[in-house]
């Protein structure tokens, strides 16, 4: 899987490095082919920092973003959304549909 981190206003500090590629690492579990992932994160002037997660898999691309006073809270949610996009995407084939002889 190919990482990439921006940070605009931020600098990139190994501790923020390592915080977002381990917690990317907890999307290989799910196992789909994840290509790419991209990462980036900012500050606004009221403080704020936002984080944005683009993750291309065969499919499609996975988004996610969330804006938090602490940035590694933005991580750890931006990680719990693309969690539950990757979970969804696993187990659609699985899911249950009711058959039109069945309301019969």
């Amino acid at each position: 899987m190919q990482l990439n981190i921006t940070g605009k206003n931020i600098d990139v500090t190994s501790a923020i490095r390592n915080h977002i590629e381990s917690k990317f690492k907890k999307l290989e579990k799910w196992q789909v082919d994840i290509i790419s992932c991209q990462a980036s994160f900012s500050e606004a002037p009221n403080k704020q920092k936002k984080f944005d997660a683009n993750v291309s898999i065969p499919k499609g691309q996975l988004n996610a973003s969330s804006t938090h006073e602490d940035l590694y809270v933005a991580i750890n949610d931006v990680e719990q959304k693309l969690e539950r996009q990757l979970n969804k995407l696993r187990h659609k084939p699985e899911a249950r549909r009711s058959s039109p002889t069945a309301l019969l």
